[in-house]
């Protein structure tokens, strides 16, 4: 399922970037996406971290929520930015990451460094631990709610 998977997403990122409809250059394309399938395998990135197919059900939940969080923390980044007292107080901060799996701890990780505002800077997976530079004290506050903490938590948790 999951190599089907895999070589469906190659096939189809290739068919909206090529834009060809071809039947010789739509047969060049599948037999390429298979090749580049069985090399990830061999490879092992084809498996269940690299490529998580259970994941896909809940992502249409979280990345509404976090392309939400992403434009808010953009205006209140810019907010700060235009203010001209230039109101930042660059704070480091540890946060707990609750998730279980390695793949759940790097979303959550990467899901703080795309928030505008805030960058993880360090991972520690043995800890479950983050530390994360944010540009002001009320996004480290923000952060320390702990509301994307449990919505990844949420999200790593498989098919609904």
């Amino acid at each position: 399922m999951r190599l089907a998977s895999i070589t469906l997403v190659l096939f189809v990122y290739w068919l909206l970037l090529s834009g060809h409809t071809e039947p010789w250059l739509v047969a060049s394309g599948a037999v390429c996406a298979v090749a580049v399938t069985l090399f990830g395998l061999r490879m092992g990135y084809a498996d269940a971290e690299g490529h998580p197919i259970g994941l896909v059900p809940r992502g249409f939940v979280y990345w509404p929520w976090l392309a939400k969080e992403i434009v808010m923390s953009a205006l209140n980044v810019a907010r700060l930015i235009l203010d001209p007292k230039l109101p930042i107080s660059p704070t480091l901060i540890r946060t707990r990451a609750s998730q279980k799996t390695p793949t759940g701890q790097v979303v959550y990780a990467n899901s703080i460094t795309l928030t505008p505002g805030t960058i993880s800077v360090e991972l520690h997976s043995r800890d479950r631990e983050i530390l994360v530079h944010a540009i002001s004290r009320d996004a480290a506050e923000g952060l320390a709610e702990g509301e994307m903490d449990r919505r990844v938590t949420w999200f790593e948790q498989g098919p609904a």
